[in-house]
C-alpha cells in the first residue's frame, strides 16, 4: 500500500512539473511571435531601400528640395488623414477621382500623375514615411569617427540584438519541449511501474528525436544561408569602382547637357548600351584639349590612347609601331607646354618637372595594363553593372520602345562624378517595375498590335496598361 501511495505521489509531481514546463513552452511561444511582429515591424532601413528603389527617380533624396515630384519632408502633416496618403501611394488617380482635396491639389500643381505601389504593405509605407522623417529631420554629418552622441543603437545593432534573442529564446524551447518529452517518458515508467529516469541534459540531446531535431534545424538554417546568399550572388548595388580615365557624368551629361545616347549610342538600337570608343571621345575632344577640373591630365590618357598629336592637332601615322619613349617625348612636351603657359613661364622649374611626371605616370597607370603591356590600344573601363548570363535584358526596348528614362535604372547619373550602380538589378526588382510601370500606349505604333487594351483604354474600363499586362511578367521574357 505505501509502494502504491508513493508511485501516486511520484505520478503527480511529474504531472505538475509537466505542467509547469508546458506553460513555460507556451510563454516561449508568445515570446517568439512578438520577436516575430518586431521583426516585421517598420524600420528605417527597410523605408531607405523602398525609397532608393521606388521614389528616388522622381524625390529629391535630402526630402526638402522639389524635384521632378515634390519634397517630401512633413508629408504626413500635410494630409490630413493618414489613411488617405496610404490611398495616394498606392493609387493616386484614384484618390483624384474621388475628389479628395489635398489628391486634387497635388495633380493641379505638378500635371502628371504618380507612379501607383499598390502591392505595398501598411509596414512598407510606414517604413518608408520614417525614412522620409528621419532624412528630413537628420543633423549635419559627424566628422569620421566621432561617437554618436545619442546613446542609441545603430541599425544594425538593434537588428543584431533581435537575432540574438530570437536564437536564444528557440534555445530556451527546444530545451522545454526534451524536457516535456523526458517528462512524458518518466510518467509512462511510473504507470509502468519502474523507477523513472533522472532527467540529464545529455541524455535529452542524444535521443533520436533531439538529434533528428538538432539536424532538422541545422539543414534549415544552413538551406536558408545558402538561399540567400545565393539570391545575393553577383549583386553590386552601390559598386563604385576607380576607373583608369577619370571620366565626370556630373560635367558631361550635367553641366554641358551632353545627351546619354550620344555616347551610349547601342542603347536605343540594340541589347547593350555600348561603352564608346576613344572616336566618340574626339569628336569633341580634338577641340576641347583641356578638362573643367582635370586640365590635361585625363584627356592626355585620351590622346596616348588613340594616337592623336594635340600639339600638331592631327592623328599620328603608325602611331601602334611607336616606342614607349616617342611617346612619352611628344605627350610630356605638350604637358611642359600648357603648364608654362598656364604659369606664364619661359622655362620648366622644379614644381612643373614634378606636374609632368606626375601625369606621365598617370597615363602609364591608366593605359600600360597587363592585357597588350603598351601604351596604344582601347581603354580599359571597368564594368559596372552586370546581369548573369541566364538573364536576358534589352536596352532598346526600354529604351526606345518603353521610353524610360536612364535615370529610372541607374539614378541621378548626370550628378555623378565617379559612377555607381544604382538599383539592385535583382530579379524582385524588375518584377516590381513591371508590375508598376504604366505602358505609354500614345503616339508608339509598336503598341497597335494591342487591340483591346486600345479599346478598353478608350471606353475607360481600363485605367491603365502596365508591363504585366502585356506579358512583362513571363518567366521566357528574361530567362529565355
Amino acid at each position: 500500500m505505501r509502494l502504491k501511495w508513493k508511485k501516486i505521489n511520484k505520478r503527480n509531481q511529474l504531472l505538475t512539473y509537466n505542467m509547469f514546463l508546458t506553460r513555460l513552452f507556451w510563454v516561449v511561444i508568445l515570446t517568439c511571435s512578438a520577436l516575430s511582429s518586431t521583426f516585421a515591424a517598420p524600420t528605417v532601413a527597410a523605408g531607405k531601400d523602398l525609397f532608393t528603389a521606388n521614389c528616388a527617380a522622381c524625390h529629391n533624396k535630402n526630402m526638402k528640395d522639389d524635384l521632378t515630384g515634390p519634397a517630401l519632408k512633413g508629408v504626413q502633416d500635410r494630409w490630413a488623414d493618414k489613411k488617405d496618403l496610404y490611398k495616394w501611394i498606392r493609387g493616386s488617380q484614384a484618390l483624384v477621382a474621388a475628389g479628395n482635396p489635398r489628391a486634387v491639389e497635388l495633380f493641379n500643381k505638378w500635371k502628371s500623375p504618380m507612379t501607383n505601389f499598390p502591392n505595398f504593405t501598411d509596414e512598407q509605407i510606414e517604413s518608408l514615411l520614417m525614412y522620409i522623417d528621419a532624412t528630413a529631420n537628420a543633423a549635419p554629418a559627424k566628422p569620421a569617427g566621432q561617437a554618436d552622441q545619442a546613446g542609441g543603437t545603430s541599425e544594425n545593432g538593434e537588428s543584431n540584438f533581435l537575432w540574438y534573442a530570437l536564437v536564444t529564446v528557440l534555445g530556451l524551447l527546444a530545451i522545454a519541449l526534451m524536457r516535456i518529452i523526458s517528462n512524458l517518458n518518466n510518467i509512462q515508467r511510473v504507470q509502468g511501474g519502474l523507477t523513472p529516469e533522472k532527467p540529464s541534459l545529455r541524455k535529452s540531446l542524444s535521443t533520436m528525436g533531439a538529434i533528428a531535431t538538432i539536424i532538422f534545424c541545422a539543414v534549415l538554417v544552413l538551406g536558408y544561408k545558402m538561399v540567400d546568399n545565393a539570391t545575393k550572388m553577383g549583386r553590386t548595388q552601390n559598386y563604385q569602382p576607380e576607373q583608369p580615365i577619370n571620366f565626370s557624368h556630373k560635367i558631361h551629361a550635367g553641366i554641358n547637357k551632353i545627351d546619354c545616347q550620344y555616347c551610349h549610342d547601342g542603347a536605343r538600337r540594340t541589347k547593350a548600351a555600348v561603352i564608346p570608343a576613344a572616336n566618340t571621345c574626339m569628336n569633341c575632344h580634338s577641340a576641347v584639349k583641356k578638362g573643367t577640373n582635370t586640365n590635361t591630365a585625363e584627356i592626355t590618357k585620351i590622346y596616348a590612347s588613340i594616337g592623336f598629336d594635340p600639339i600638331a592637332g592631327k592623328y599620328i601615322p603608325d602611331y601602334d609601331n611607336w616606342s614607349e619613349q616617342q611617346i612619352q617625348d611628344l605627350y610630356t612636351k605638350w604637358i611642359s607646354q600648357n603648364y608654362m603657359a598656364d604659369n606664364s613661364l619661359t622655362s620648366m622649374n622644379d614644381a612643373g618637372k614634378a606636374h609632368v611626371d606626375s601625369q606621365w605616370e598617370g597615363i602609364l597607370a591608366a593605359l600600360k595594363n597587363d592585357s597588350n603591356g603598351k601604351i596604344q590600344g582601347p581603354i580599359e573601363w571597368v564594368r559596372i553593372h552586370n546581369l548573369p548570363d541566364h538573364v536576358y535584358f534589352n536596352h532598346s526596348q526600354h529604351v526606345a520602345i518603353g521610353q524610360v528614362a536612364c535615370q529610372k535604372c541607374h539614378g541621378k547619373i548626370e550628378e555623378m562624378d565617379v559612377v555607381k550602380q544604382y538599383s539592385t538589378l535583382g530579379m524582385g526588382w524588375c518584377v516590381n517595375c513591371h508590375r508598376e510601370t504604366e505602358v505609354k500606349f500614345n503616339d508608339n505604333k509598336f503598341y497597335d498590335q494591342y487591340v483591346l487594351y486600345h479599346k478598353e483604354l478608350k471606353s475607360k474600363e481600363k485605367e491603365k496598361v502596365t508591363v504585366e499586362d502585356i506579358g512583362g511578367l513571363e518567366c521566357q521574357k528574361c530567362h529565355y
